[in-house]
């Protein structure tokens, strides 16, 4: 019997790989430059936490979560998004007292219909900043995102931008637009419905085209928000008016911890599911966690679909290529490989650790991508010496001895 990965979860290989580490190095300088300190939180988690942040009507909690029951019969879930994980740790730390700047990253898990930029298992660079009060920190979450971005040379991307104001503004909006939404019950879906008696603020982030038309002329969130409210994203607008940073009055983000200012980042080049970035700020969550009543304000990056438009990685360090053509098993080829990558140099040195003919040899260095073939055979071992072959230029290959072979392997 041969198994499969499960649908919807990846391999990842190195030749898949080279977007992700530049993409990660990347990432770590900009986090170093902003005092961003990295957290690794469990994979797993109560699924009770998940129900209280997430919010228990969410589509995430109800349809998407991958819960099972332990050998102690508690249920616990594999963590669908970090925010809640982070905060649990810092209650539980007793860190939910000061000020605190973190970021982390790792693999994420949703029971969704696999599609492209959608996986069950996906990976996200998670950021949250705690115990900073609003009109503060959104300035500097909004630096770092576009530092972010310009780090992996993403070129195209729009920024979109609301706040969902206090709990009254909040709540006069909704009652307006259920109102606004009965009009076209005989029209809406029966999602759309489920969403409008539950949790109505979720069908502005509906996909369905006939929803999105009956939006077209529904009320406008920003007619409902206070001076100071409006302060923020205007504020945001004058700041960074080189940026593709516009307000958005449907945006809403789909988690119910979100309060006050949210944004989006989005791409073209990433087709409907065109969304790589979000985030807000979630004043209450920690208090409703059972920690001290302190503000906090975060973002998530969808990894798939930024390295789906970053531009490709420079080209990956230089190779030379062993062909190993000694009889009985000589040791002088591994010496050679060992005393190159002692070297203070980033060349990769391909020792193949198997014997076959030097044509057959030669291709696999060709394969590889090597730029030079190093051929040793019994004479070379003989004499302390190797032949150097350029597999870049149509140069003829030389004897070199070892000190030689150093010099030419540095100016590689």
């Amino acid at each position: 019997m041969k198994f499969k990965s499960l649908r919807g979860m990846d391999d990842l290989f190195s030749i898949d790989l080279a977007k992700w580490q530049t993409l990660e190095t990347a990432f770590k300088s900009v986090f170093l430059k902003f005092n961003a300190g990295e957290v690794r939180n469990p994979m797993l988690e109560s699924t009770d936490l998940f129900a209280r942040s997430v919010g228990s009507s969410s589509d995430i909690v109800n349809k998407e979560l991958y819960t099972f029951n332990d050998r102690n019969d508690e249920s616990i879930s594999l963590r669908p998004e970090g925010t809640a994980g982070l905060v649990r740790s810092l209650i539980e730390s007793k860190k939910d007292n000061d000020t605190g700047k973190y970021w982390y990253q790792g693999p994420m898990f949703r029971y969704e219909r696999p599609q492209k930029g959608r996986l069950r298992q996906f990976h996200q660079v998670g950021v949250e900043y705690v115990g900073f009060e609003e009109g503060h920190a959104e300035f500097e979450i909004m630096s770092l995102v576009i530092a972010l971005i310009n780090s992996v040379k993403i070129k195209h991307y729009n920024i979109k931008i609301n706040h969902l104001g206090n709990s009254k503004v909040k709540q006069k909006f909704t009652n307006a637009l259920v109102e606004y939404m009965q009009q076209f019950e005989g029209e809406l879906s029966d999602l759309e419905l489920t969403r409008l008696g539950t949790n109505p603020l979720r069908i502005l982030d509906s996909k369905d085209p006939k929803t999105l038309k009956i939006l077209e002329k529904s009320p406008s969130y920003t007619d409902y928000l206070e001076p100071d409210h409006l302060s923020i994203l205007n504020n945001l607008l004058d700041d960074f008016d080189e940026s593709n940073i516009t307000i958005d009055p449907k945006l809403v983000r789909g988690l119910d911890y979100y309060t006050g200012f949210i944004f989006e980042v989005t791409s073209k080049e990433l087709g409907s599911q065109d969304s790589f970035i979000g985030g807000g700020r979630y004043d209450s969550l920690f208090s409703s966690l059972g920690g001290k009543d302190i503000p906090a304000i975060g973002f998530a990056i969808g990894l798939e679909r930024m390295i789906d438009i970053m531009p490709e990685s420079p080209k990956a360090n230089k190779k030379v290529f062993i062909v190993n053509l000694t009889s009985n098993n000589s040791r002088y080829p591994y010496k050679i490989a060992q005393n190159l990558r002692s070297l203070d140099t980033n060349i990769v040195i391909e020792d193949p650790l198997l014997t076959s003919s030097a044509k057959s040899q030669l291709r696999r260095a060709n394969k590889a991508g090597a730029s030079a073939a190093l051929i040793i055979g019994d004479d070379e071992v003989s004499k302390n010496e190797v032949i150097w072959k350029d597999l870049d230029d149509k140069i003829e290959q030389q004897s070199l001895s070892l000190d030689e072979l150093i010099n030419k392997f540095k100016k590689l």
